[in-house]
This record gives C-alpha cells, structure tokens and sequence, in this order.
C-alpha cells in the first residue's frame, strides 16, 4: 500500500457537486493499492498513520501525532499512485490493484483508522472527484508499506 499524506487545516472531497467527505484539523490520505496487497499491509499502514508525528508541539517540533492531537482524517482512494511513469509519455497502471480488491482494502484500512477512535471521512471509492485542501506547513508524505 502506499499513501501520500498532507497535514492541513481542512479539507473535502466533493463527487457530482456534493460534499462526500470533509474534515478539519487533520490528515488527509491518499491511498494506493497494488496487487500484492493484504490485510495485514493495511494494519500497519492504519498504526503508522496513526501514530505518524508529523504535527508541531508547543516549541514547534514534529512531535505529535494525529492522535495526539484528536485530528481528523480524510481517506480518499487514488490508484494513480501506483502509475508507472519510467517509459514514455502515458503513465501504466498494472501496478495498480483490480477495483474490487483495491476497494476491499480501502474499506478495510478506514475501519482501522475509525479503531483508534479517529474521525474518519472519505471520498467515493471510484467516483470522479473533486479534493480540496489547505495544507499545513506544507507537510507532506510518501509513506508505503
């Protein structure tokens, strides 16, 4: 699994016009499946992100995590991430899990965020959509598993 992660002060996902999907004070993730993929990666990618200090502490350091800090966390699925750009000008996708495995698992990984007691948002598994962001810092994150 991979995920790009960016701390932000607030972000949202709107599909169709509509707001699926909207936090505060937080993360948001972008999350990759590949083929090789099982619960298990999911887990430890769910106590990674956890427990990821890349919030500031009073004297301004990375020292706490989103649960330290009682954020939110906006999961959005992004198969691009597994995009091959090495060869020519359009990016390959084989990397990239089949939609229904790919989906298993991103249901799976936000039920494990929901597990640390984190509020949890998304976007629509497959849908077109539109995310929105204010990135804090910016801070941001490639993180695989």
């Amino acid at each position: 699994m991979r995920a790009v992660v960016q701390r932000v002060s607030s972000a949202s996902v709107t599909v169709d016009g509509k707001v699926t999907g909207q936090i505060g004070f937080g993360m948001l993730v972008l999350l990759g499946v590949t083929h090789t993929d099982t619960e298990a990666h999911a887990d430890r990618l769910a106590e990674k992100l956890a427990n990821l200090r890349f919030f500031q502490d009073d004297a301004g350091k990375m020292n706490l995590s989103c649960l330290d800090i009682q954020g939110e966390v906006l999961v959005v699925s992004q198969f691009t991430l597994y995009g091959d750009c090495r060869k020519g000008r359009r990016p390959s996708y084989t990397d990239a899990a089949e939609p229904q495995k790919a989906e298993q698992l991103y249901e799976y990984f936000m039920e494990k965020m929901k597990g640390f007691g984190l509020r949890v948002a998304s976007g629509i598994f497959g849908a077109m959509m539109k995310v929105s962001l204010v990135n804090e810092g910016p801070v941001t994150l490639i993180v695989d598993v």
